[in-house]
């Protein structure tokens, strides 16, 4: 069966993306990598020995950043409804976390620890209707600001990718009303053409 021309013109930008070339070079999962590294090198996130949560975690490209950053003192728990390889360092929950039995085993993977970041690159599947797809994405993020707003120390940061259509003005405005200062990043290693934003959310007020 013959690729349809969106589908040839996705592959051949994805095979020539010089992001995909340097995460292979680099040893990352995905390109998704680089987003991570840009966000903390401005909004510093992530530190040595904190607790972070890693949302949509798989194939662990962002995990695979924080583990080291967090280091030996710090934890990294991740989950994500599609498996995902160890990381050293990197405890995984598979599954659905809206299901209870999923969010349950999350909470006691932190034993009463509270998390010092939240971070989601979670996105539905694209099923190429723009409103059905856009209201997936934001019914997402607001799962992981809901999962932010539960599982937060105080003072702690927050980001997600989130992208601009129905739905994003009101989201902006809830996760300001839980974080003292909020910025949206576009990181370089996103498309251009991609509605994708990252928000960034520091110093969560409970």
């Amino acid at each position: 069966m013959a690729k349809s021309k969106t589908s040839k013109k996705w592959m051949d930008e994805h095979v020539n993306d010089p992001y995909v070339k340097r995460a292979q070079i680099d040893g990352y999962r995905s390109r998704a990598s680089y987003k991570l590294i840009e966000i903390n090198d401005k909004d510093q996130l992530i530190r040595q020995g904190d607790i972070v949560m890693d949302l949509g975690s798989a194939p662990g490209g962002w995990s695979q950043i924080v583990a080291p950053i967090v280091g030996q003192s710090g934890r990294v728990i991740a989950s994500d409804i599609l498996p995902m390889d160890s990381i050293i360092g990197v405890d995984f929950i598979q599954g659905d976390f809206t299901e209870e039995a999923v969010y349950d085993s999350i909470l006691q993977t932190l034993n009463g620890a509270e998390v010092d970041t939240v971070i989601s690159d979670m996105a539905p599947n694209m099923s190429g209707v723009n409103t059905t797809d856009q209201y997936a994405s934001m019914y997402l993020v607001e799962l992981a600001l809901d999962m932010a707003r539960n599982v937060l120390k105080p003072g702690g940061n927050f980001c997600a990718k989130v992208f601009q259509g129905v739905g994003y003005d009101d989201y902006m405005k809830e996760v300001r009303s839980s974080f003292t200062k909020v910025v949206v990043r576009k990181p370089a290693a996103s498309r251009p053409r991609s509605r994708e934003v990252y928000i960034v959310g520091k110093g969560f007020k409970r």
